[in-house]
């Protein structure tokens, strides 16, 4: 857990006037004269002002805001540069304007203006809020009006919310708990300002204080998969030493803090996973897999005894399923055994017949992690991961209806127990939240909570279980090279910091490097020459989709990146790190669906990955024509490379394990399958194409967390290869340089996942915020 900062006394009060400015602490606002809005700062920043402010008008050490603000860490003094730097952009330092922080030469920084403790109350009323480097609207913008509801608690005006929405409002957002300045702030479209829509997802523009909870778990590790009792007083959950949940046991215990007991004791070999508790609270269904060979779903006695065998399932995928309302039958995902008809599946208990829900689902929807509402009338699921929206069905079948349009990474999902909304987990940018989907209006709700996934709800209480992770990531480089018997190579850190660096990619020449991190408070892209020591830094007001590498270009000097300029302009965008300079480019694919792009041997031709109606495809663009040429397209892909040196591109399926190639016209006759079995489908994007055309694969293997695996022919080492034995990896993207026989990957430092629990609270009244 995080440490709180210990401030030396006396102890800053919650609200205090820094000069000429406004600070209120706990909000992490800061208002400048005549400024227009407050600004938003990071938490590491406001634990720096903290200090500076307990010590005005005296000299405060860097190693002392070091000690003081990252306290048991090994922070590099590029982190207090940030924090001083974003500092002064909140107090609107420069020009003929007063100082407020004084840099100390080869010492530290001292505060200059005079603090004052203010009296407990908040912000000036209807004053919009916005992050340190969010681009400001203009004053064609119309900005919400003044209310005589205090701010502290406010009526948060809704906007309309696509995926692309989505995204620009996360960064506007900062880490997620910030407001927003009004409906155009939000709705920006290259050059102009779109109209409010009202046939999409909405988002409050306000967020509120996040609600109270408690983690009822604390064992080192990973507490994972929570499934509540239906009156909420027990939880049931698996624990785990791994990320994979290899070897797991189910434990149950009570919502207080307490000593759980064991309910299951899976024989060696097997896995034991998504347990869920019955509609009358006497047993817990639960998969016990044997990886490969055998799936069986399994019921145990909620009060401890011997499970009892439900049914088979297919040892090849690991499927997601609920109860039934009257706990007779199981809704399963899809694909599963039962005729390998698509969409989602029941079993009946009493006879142990599979048939298919007949809804239209065709071959290329995947439909997983089915809930029935709680009167049994609907069934919910999410459609095509890896990115993915909530959808629903009548329980006895009928039409499919798309509930949301975020196409994507969501983790997890429950109904509330009044059936009248839906909580879900989903992931921003480095990190991942819980929202809260209203079915009546489609408006969501931002609960406020960090780092949080997986909800699960009781049946009959209003009381939600969720797990909470927050890993911290550092970047490393393995050597490849072959080592004596015995021997493993020594993962060296690079750029170490206390912020989340992931998707580290390399350039072909193997000097440069690009990755994405969170090391100055703001989420964006870093670049350094490796060759040259103290060349790290940030590429300024950029900020980067969190889903894939950027991609290089064979010389190394430029990249391709998805993301939204300081302008509001969201899509693919040209970078050249060496000089800074960014370039939107024209790509004919609606914004929201655009999701990765690579440069093509055909310096003319550009391949895209980008949603299309429920599912994504792949699009091979000819580029020397105004408006771009589209080429050709393949369908149902998750993830693509191109291959120069093979004259191909490597792609992987949605919802299916495996690997297939094209040539690079994407010709109906050249696609054929590489892989049968890997990447897995949950896998789909942690394998890259290295600059002589090898295809390299990480995954997870017993005894060696982090693994090498050379997928195809040509490669000369044994594979798999142990690079990592006790430190997970990110599944997002790694790179690798066959020339330099090294590999690039982010790795959890510190890492493991608690269960928390708080109570949902009552409904509003009609028409007003909040959380319910």
């Amino acid at each position: 857990m995080p440490r709180s900062i210990d401030i030396p006394s006396p102890l800053p009060a919650d609200r205090l006037k820094v000069g000429e400015c406004l600070v209120d602490i706990p909000l992490r606002e800061v208002r400048a004269p005549g400024a227009r809005r407050a600004m938003r700062i990071t938490p590491k920043s406001m634990g720096v002002l903290r200090v500076l402010a307990a010590h005005a008008g005296r000299v405060v050490t860097r190693d002392t805001l070091l000690s003081t603000v990252w306290p048991d860490t090994l922070p590099t003094n590029d982190v207090v540069t940030q924090a001083i730097t974003q500092l002064r952009k909140a107090f609107g330092e420069g020009g003929d304007g007063p100082r407020y922080i004084e840099t100390i030469a080869k010492s530290g920084y001292r505060l200059l203006v005079e603090v004052e403790r203010l009296p407990g109350v908040g912000p000036p009323q209807g004053v919009p809020v916005a992050s340190v480097g969010e681009a400001r609207a203009d004053d064609a913008v119309p900005r919400a009006p003044a209310t005589d509801v205090d701010v502290a608690a406010p009526v948060p005006k809704r906007l309309p919310l696509d995926g692309r929405l989505f995204r620009r409002w996360a960064w506007g957002v900062g880490l997620g708990i910030v407001a927003l300045a009004g409906a155009g702030a939000i709705a920006w479209k290259v050059g102009r300002v779109s109209p409010a829509v009202a046939d999409h997802d909405k988002a409050q523009t306000l967020v509120p204080a996040p609600k109270a909870y408690r983690l009822i778990t604390s064992a080192p590790g990973f507490e994972m998969s929570p499934s509540l009792s239906p009156d909420g007083s027990q939880v049931a959950y698996l624990s785990s030493q791994t990320e994979e949940l290899a070897g797991t046991a189910i434990l149950v215990q009570t919502t207080e803090p307490a000593q759980p007991r064991t309910l299951t004791t899976p024989p060696a070999g097997a896995w034991d996973s998504n347990p869920e508790w019955s509609p009358n609270g006497r047993e817990i269904a639960f998969l016990r897999r044997f990886p490969g060979q055998d799936c069986r779903i399994m019921a145990v006695p909620a009060s401890g005894g011997e499970p009892r065998m439900l049914g088979a399932c297919d040892p090849h995928n690991r499927p997601t399923f609920d109860w039934m309302p009257e706990g007779d039958g199981l809704v399963f995902s899809s694909p599963l055994a039962g005729g390998g008809e698509p969409g989602l599946h029941l079993l009946d208990l009493g006879t142990g017949r599979w048939r298919a829900l007949d809804y239209g689902a065709n071959a290329q929807d995947v439909d997983t992690a089915p809930r029935y509402s709680p009167d049994g009338r609907w069934i919910v699921f999410v459609r095509n991961t890896p990115l993915g929206d909530l959808w629903r069905v009548p329980a006895t079948g009928g039409t499919a209806e798309r509930l949301t349009h975020q196409r994507a990474e969501l983790r997890g999902w429950d109904w509330t127990p009044d059936g009248k909304a839906i909580v879900f987990g989903r992931r921003v940018d480095n990190h991942t939240r819980l929202y809260r989907l209203a079915l009546d209006g489609r408006t969501i709700t931002d609960l406020g909570i960090e780092d949080a996934q997986a909800p699960a709800i009781a049946s009959r209480a209003a009381l939600l279980a969720f797990v909470q992770r927050k890993p911290q990531f550092g970047l490393y480089r393995i050597s490849n090279e072959p080592l004596p018997d015995g021997q493993e190579a020594v993962p060296e850190r690079l750029f170490a910091s206390t912020g989340r660096d992931t998707l580290p990619s390399v350039a072909p020449d193997g000097r440069h490097i690009m990755f994405t991190s969170d090391r100055s408070g703001d989420y964006a892209l870093w670049w350094a020459d490796m060759s040259r020591a103290g060349s790290l830094r940030v590429i300024e007001g950029f900020h980067p989709e969190s889903r894939h590498l950027p991609a290089w270009s064979r010389d190394s000097t430029r990249l391709l990146v998805v993301g939204t300029d300081t302008k509001g302009h969201y899509g693919l965008h040209e970078l050249e790190p060496g000089s800074g300079q960014l370039q939107m480019l024209p790509v004919p694919v609606p914004e929201e669906d655009l999701l990765f792009a690579a440069y093509l041997p055909d310096p003319s031709r550009i391949m895209v990955v980008a949603g299309r109606g429920n599912g994504q495809q792949l699009v091979v663009f000819d580029r020397s024509q105004t408006p771009w040429r589209r080429v050709a397209a393949i369908d149902g892909v998750s993830f693509a490379r191109p291959d120069g040196v093979q004259g191909r591109i490597l792609f992987t399926r949605l919802g299916r394990d495996g690997l297939w190639q094209a040539d690079l016209s994407l010709a109906a006759g050249s696609v054929r399958q590489v892989d049968g079995n890997r990447p897995a489908s949950q896998r789909y994007r942690t394998w890259t194409v290295t600059e002589d055309g090898q295809i390299e694969y990480l995954e997870q293997l017993p005894g060696c967390y982090v693994s090498l695996r050379h997928i195809g022919a040509g490669r000369s080492h044994p594979s798999p290869r142990c690079l990592e034995r006790t430190h997970l990896a990110t599944i997002n993207g790694f790179s690798a340089h066959a020339r330099d026989r090294v590999t690039y990957v982010s790795m959890a430092i510190n890492d493991g996942s608690d269960i928390g629990f708080m109570s949902l609270g009552e409904a509003p009244p009609a028409g007003v915020g909040g959380f319910w």
